[in-house]
């Protein structure tokens, strides 16, 4: 995101404080910046401040565009910018768009903008889960503001809830992102995520490690890129996107189903699931009762590999899935790669703790039939969900051409 005109909004939540340090950014990344505040956010966070980093003149109201000889800045700073962020937004400003009320320069300047216009709110759990909230929310999508979900994080109230703002650089992030040609665009994208659990009895399941993280990185990257997303999605404790089609289930068979139905519907299936090899052959109706059982028994039975199958019957469809190694990782992802029919296999190494399974970060390697094997080396898992998805994105572009 460079040599853009912005107009940065701020509102009057706590995290205005941190909106220096965005613009600091946006500057230093040689863009132009012109900020309006409401009087509310000056009681945060100064005009001083954001006018020394910034290098315009920051706007609190009409008054102060008319002492700089503009008598419709409405208009003239909304023609000015290539796009809109309001950061942070707060759930009176969110009412006030959804609902078309323009009293102050900040609302008239916005609902005067046809740019692109951002939104990051940032707010107590309790008003952004309002129904009030989340309807004018909806609203917005509507009217095409695109708008960025609050995180789950420590919130000025001294306790950890949804509301907080995104810190600096993923907001920076998601809007370059959103402003990238959207390569994907027209592609309907299918990808699995988190682990599938195998009941025992009704109380006990045979699971594994994963957290979803990686196929739920990899959902937002695609619909980044402008890719129309199913997320089929296991167990996990990550909060579920939005902006995409979601189906949440359990066992491997909840999983079977719901491929056969939605592959056939989508241009590529990205596995990233943790899928379970084997499932229990003889399920227990009823709890087993310890006390009643000093040793219990458990027949495993394999399951069909999903993938094989799916490479079986696939239609100009690509296929990427992942390996889950502790030894000989090229060599046995290779072998997998060609016994699947893969397109594309994403290669780690699940032995080493301090990447893979619940944690943030991972490296892996790009393993495809005809190029060399791409090695991303130890970053977050985010960095390398966008790296996957652009890779699709180029094994698309090479089977249409």
């Amino acid at each position: 995101m460079h040599h853009k005109k912005i107009l940065l909004y701020i509102t009057g939540g706590i995290a205005s404080y941190k909106v220096p340090a965005l613009v600091r950014m946006l500057v230093k990344n040689d863009n132009d910046i012109k900020i309006i505040m409401t009087k509310s956010a000056t009681k945060f966070v100064t005009p001083l401040t954001l006018e020394t980093l910034c290098k315009n003149k920051v706007y609190v109201d009409f008054e102060d565009a008319f002492n700089e000889g503009d008598y419709i800045p409405h208009v003239s700073l909304a023609k000015w910018a290539d796009f809109s962020m309001i950061v942070p937004a707060t759930a009176n400003i969110i009412g006030k768009l959804a609902n078309g009320i323009a009293d102050d320069l900040v609302t008239s300047t916005l609902i005067a903008s046809n740019h692109p216009k951002y939104i990051v709110p940032a707010m107590n759990d309790q008003m952004w889960e309002n129904p009030a909230t989340q309807r004018n929310v909806k609203q917005l999508n509507l009217d095409g503001y695109k708008i960025m979900d609050p995180e789950v994080g420590f919130l000025a109230e001294g306790y950890n809830a949804k509301g907080r703002m995104p810190e600096i650089e993923d907001i920076y992030n998601w809007i370059q992102n959103d402003l990238l040609p959207k390569s994907l665009s027209g592609k309907s994208i299918l990808v699995t995520a988190g682990g599938t659990q195998e009941p025992i009895d009704p109380v006990r399941f045979i699971g594994n490690y994963s957290s979803g993280k990686m196929g739920i990185q990899i959902a937002k990257a695609a619909k980044n890129l402008g890719a129309k997303v199913t997320l089929i999605i296991g167990a996990t404790n990550q909060i579920i996107p939005t902006g995409m089609k979601v189906i949440k289930i359990k066992s491997f068979k909840d999983l079977q189903k719901a491929l056969y139905s939605e592959f056939p519907k989508n241009d590529v299936l990205i596995m990233a699931a943790a899928v379970s090899d084997y499932h229990v052959k003889n399920t227990a109706n009823q709890k087993i009762k310890a006390k009643e059982n000093d040793e219990v028994q458990i027949t495993l039975e394999r399951n069909p590999n999903l993938l094989r199958n799916l490479g079986k019957s696939t239609h100009n469809q690509l296929l990427i899935g992942f390996a889950a190694e502790t030894n000989h990782l090229i060599e046995n992802a290779q072998f997998e790669l060609k016994n699947k029919n893969l397109d594309m296999l994403i290669a780690n190494d699940v032995s080493r703790t301090d990447i893979g399974f619940g944690s943030d970060e991972n490296e892996v390697y790009l393993i495809t039939p005809n190029d060399p094997v791409e090695k991303i080396k130890k970053t977050t898992k985010k960095q390398i969900a966008q790296r996957i998805v652009q890779k699709v994105a180029s094994l698309m572009k090479k089977e249409e051409d």
